[in-house]
């Protein structure tokens, strides 16, 4: 018999073999033996997700921002970036904070972030709706409650740019690069004033 009859002798016995033991199914592994994911979460001391702003993070007082921390299960982070911002303002999305080039062995950001366009650590910060630059709280007319989304985005590389982007150059400058993205929600509204 030839080397080729040899092979595909071999390659019939292998086929049956398989088809015998897992009735044609190959099956890679046992889900049982694969690690457990860990999801990539976001928190704030300040509040609970979907939860009231305190009033100290918002323009009705000291305006600071508020502590954030996160949790990231991807090692090959290079640098997170943070937008937040609220779709309930009447002229469309305000954006309230932009922060990028976030060190990737970060896991948290203090309260009361300086409104500098770059931070001792190398962080970035953008061109808010405030037409400023860092962290403006919660400002919303009078009326109803508003939502405020704090989203963090883990990304495979460090973005060398300058500091100052708006939303949307920031968010052009991360296509294909996120790994994973999470966000945490907050509300805050202002009652209108009895006439």
């Amino acid at each position: 018999m030839d080397l080729r009859k040899s092979f595909a002798v071999l390659l019939f016995v292998f086929a049956i073999a398989i088809t015998g033991c897992n009735n044609g199914v190959i099956k890679a592994t046992n889900a049982d033996d694969l690690p457990a994911v860990t999801p990539f979460v976001f928190t704030s001391p300040a509040f609970h997700n979907s939860d009231t702003i305190p009033i100290l993070y918002t323009c009705d007082s000291s305006n600071f921002s508020p502590e954030m921390h996160w949790k990231n299960p991807n090692k090959n982070t290079a640098g997170y970036a943070l937008i937040m911002e609220d779709p309930d303002a009447p002229d469309g999305t305000w954006i309230h904070w932009i922060v990028y080039n976030i060190p990737p062995t970060d896991t948290m950001l203090a309260m009361h972030i300086p409104r500098d366009s770059v931070l001792p650590n190398g962080m970035k910060q953008g061109f808010t709706s405030f037409r400023a630059i860092g962290y403006g709280g919660p400002c919303p007319p009078e009326g109803p409650v508003h939502r405020y989304y704090f989203r963090l985005y883990a990304l495979d590389t460090k973005l060398n740019v300058r500091a100052g982007l708006t939303k949307t150059q920031l968010s052009n400058l991360m296509q294909g690069h996120i790994q994973a993205e999470t966000d945490l929600q907050g509300k805050y509204g202002r009652k209108k004033k009895a006439q």
